[in-house]
C-alpha cells in the first residue's frame, strides 16, 4: 500500500468532512454508508414532492465550515447558497411572541417591550459571554487525550469562564429577571438533549453563538450541506458508497488495518475513520472482547441525551409562519423534568415547528407547505412503549399546534405525512437508546472524558462526530473531523495545508 488509503465508516457531516480534508490532502478515500442517501442525520427526508431535513434545520457559523472548505481549496458558498434568517425565531409564552434577533439595538427594544428592565442583562450578557466565548473556543479546536492537556495555557486561560460546576438556567438568571427570557437564552441546552438545570454552564456560549453570528438557512435544507462536501470528495477522486454497511472492523496487533463488509469481503486500509453512531458503532463493528474500555457494559452506564418524537407534514395550502417557531409548554421547567429526569411523556410538552417555506420555495409545491414538527421526548432508558403510544402521541401534537391560529384546522389539510419516535432513530437509523443528541455533555463526559478522537484502544483508528470530543452540534462536529484528520495526518507525517496550528505532534 501507498500508506495512504482511508476508510471512512458513516457519510454524517463529521464523516464527510473528515473525508474531504483527507482526500483533500492527497488521500485515497472510501466512504461507506448504509443507508441509501449521505448525511446520517442530516440527510434529506422526501414525500412525494415535499422535502424535509431529516433532522438539524438550521446551521450556524457558517464561516467555521468555510474554513474546512478553503483549507483544500474549495468555498462552500460556490456549492450552498445561504440565507441567514431573521428573526432567528418565534418563541411563543401563551400569548407572549417573542421573536428575537442578533441586531443587537432592535433586540434590546424587543424585549423591553416584552420584558422591561431586561435590556441591561442582555447587553451584559453579550458583552461578557463575548469573552468567555473566546477563551473557550481554543479548547473545541484541539485534542484532549492526557491529563497534561489540561495544564496549557489556553485551558488555564478559560478555566474562570468555563463555569463547569455551574448550570446553564442558573447562569443566565444572573442575566435576566423574567422567566421567559431565561427559557429564551437556556432552551438552547436541547440542542445537547440536556436540561437546563443539569447542562454545565460553559454551554451558555450557545445561545451568545446564534445572537452573535446568527442563524442560517442553506437553500434546498441543511443536507445540501452534505452534498456540498460529497461533491468535494468526489473531485479529489474519493468514492463514496452508499447502502454499504459495514460489518466490523478489522484488527491485527492493536491496530485497525481494514473493514469487514456483510458478504465476508474484507477490505485493507492505512487508517479507519469512525462516523457511525458512537456506541452503535462500539456494540456492533468489534467481536466481542475486542474493546475493553467501551464494552457493552460500560457503554449502558453512559449518560445519553434525550431523543425527539418527529413529524414531517406536507400541507396543501401555505402556512404563515416564521422559518423557526417553538412553543413553550405552559409549565415548561415541568417538562423537562418529566422528559429528563422521569423518563416520562409531559402531557403539557413544548414543540418546535420548523417551516422553511418562509424562506425557501424549492421544499414544497406552489401554494403547499412542508413543515417538520418535532417535540423532544424521553430517550429509550425509559420505559414508553411507542408502538403503543405514537397515535396518541401524534395526536397530541397536532391539538397542540392547532392552538396557533395559524395551523387552526392543519389535522384536516395534511397531504403527505412521515413520523420517527425514539425506536425508529434506534431501529432504521442505528441511534443508541434512541438518543439523537448522541453522548450527554455532563461534566464527567466532556473533553478529556469524552472519547477521544484518535480511538485509545486501537492504533490507526479515529473517531469523529457527535460522540467524540468537542461533542453535538454540527460546528463541534465539524470541528472533530478537524482534529482528527489533523492528528492523523500529523501521525503520518504529513502537512495539511491551510491547518491551524492547534495540535500537537504525537
Amino acid at each position: 500500500m501507498s500508506g495512504g488509503e482511508i476508510a471512512v465508516i458513516g457519510a454524517g457531516p463529521g464523516g464527510l468532512a473528515a473525508a474531504m480534508l483527507l482526500s483533500g490532502n492527497g488521500y485515497d478515500v472510501t466512504v461507506y454508508e448504509k443507508q441509501r442517501t449521505i448525511g446520517g442525520r442530516t440527510s434529506r427526508l422526501q414525500l412525494g414532492d415535499y422535502r424535509f431535513d431529516l433532522g438539524p434545520t438550521f446551521f450556524m457559523m457558517p464561516h467555521l465550515l468555510e474554513e474546512i472548505f478553503q483549507s483544500v481549496g474549495r468555498s462552500l458558498y460556490d456549492y450552498v447558497t445561504m440565507v441567514e434568517l431573521d428573526p432567528l425565531y418565534r418563541l411563543q409564552f401563551g400569548d407572549i411572541d417573542f421573536r428575537p434577533t442578533r441586531k443587537q439595538e432592535e433586540m434590546v427594544e424587543r424585549i423591553e417591550a416584552l420584558f422591561p428592565g431586561n435590556g441591561a442583562g442582555y447587553r451584559r450578557f453579550m458583552r461578557e459571554e463575548e469573552e468567555k466565548f473566546r477563551r473557550i473556543a481554543p479548547l473545541l479546536q484541539r485534542p484532549f487525550s492526557k491529563p497534561w492537556d489540561y495544564v496549557a495555557r489556553d485551558v488555564l486561560a478559560a478555566l474562570p469562564k468555563l463555569h463547569a460546576t455551574d448550570h446553564v438556567y442558573n447562569r443566565l438568571s444572573r442575566y435576566f429577571a423574567d422567566e421567559r427570557l431565561i427559557y429564551s437564552f437556556t432552551f438552547q441546552a436541547k440542542y445537547l438533549g440536556m436540561s437546563p438545570w443539569e447542562c454545565p454552564g460553559t454551554f451558555t456560549i450557545l445561545s451568545y453563538l446564534e445572537h452573535r453570528y446568527g442563524l442560517h438557512h442553506p437553500i434546498g435544507g441543511v443536507n445540501r450541506i452534505c452534498h456540498a462536501m460529497a461533491r468535494v470528495i468526489e473531485e479529489f477522486g474519493g468514492v463514496i458508497h452508499t447502502s454499504a454497511p459495514v460489518d466490523r472492523v478489522l484488527i491485527r496487533n492493536g491496530t485497525a488495518y481494514g473493514v469487514q463488509l456483510p458478504d465476508g469481503d474484507r477490505r485493507e486500509y492505512d487508517h479507519v475513520v469512525i462516523n457511525a453512531d458512537f456506541a452503535t458503532a462500539m456494540n456492533t463493528l468489534f467481536r466481542p472482547g475486542e474493546l475493553k474500555k467501551f464494552a457493552p457494559r460500560k457503554l449502558a452506564e453512559k449518560k445519553y441525551s434525550c431523543s425527539t418524537y418527529m413529524l414531517y407534514l406536507g400541507v396543501n395550502r401555505k402556512v404563515n409562519l416564521p422559518h423557526h417557531t417553538i412553543l413553550f409548554a405552559d409549565d415548561y421547567r415541568s417538562n423537562v423534568k418529566n422528559m429528563m429526569s422521569e423518563g416520562v411523556l409531559s402531557s403539557d410538552a413544548s414543540v418546535y415547528v420548523h417551516n422553511p417555506g418562509a424562506n425557501d420555495a424549492t421544499l414544497a409545491p406552489d401554494g403547499k407547505s412542508a413543515l417538520y414538527v418535532l417535540m423532544p421526548v424521553p430517550n429509550l432508558t425509559g420505559s414508553i412503549p411507542w408502538d403503543e403510544k405514537e397515535a396518541e402521541v401524534r395526536q397530541s401534537v397536532l391539538t397542540r399546534l392547532e392552538r396557533l391560529p395559524e395551523l387552526a384546522g392543519l389535522s384536516g389539510d395534511i397531504e403527505a405525512e412521515a413520523a420517527v419516535t425514539p425506536a425508529d432513530w434506534r431501529d432504521n437509523y442505528g441511534v443508541f437508546q434512541g438518543a439523537t443528541f448522541n453522548l450527554a455533555h455532563s461534566l464527567d463526559q466532556m473533553m478529556m472524558l469524552r472519547p477521544h478522537n484518535r480511538f485509545d484502544e486501537l492504533r490507526n483508528c479515529w473517531l469523529v462526530g457527535g460522540g467524540t470530543h468537542p461533542g453535538s452540534g454540527l460546528p463541534t462536529i465539524f470541528e472533530s473531523a478537524r482534529i482528527s484528520a489533523g492528528l492523523l495526518m500529523k501521525q503520518d507525517r504529513r502537512t495539511a495545508s491551510c491547518w491551524r496550528d492547534v495540535l500537537p505532534l504525537p
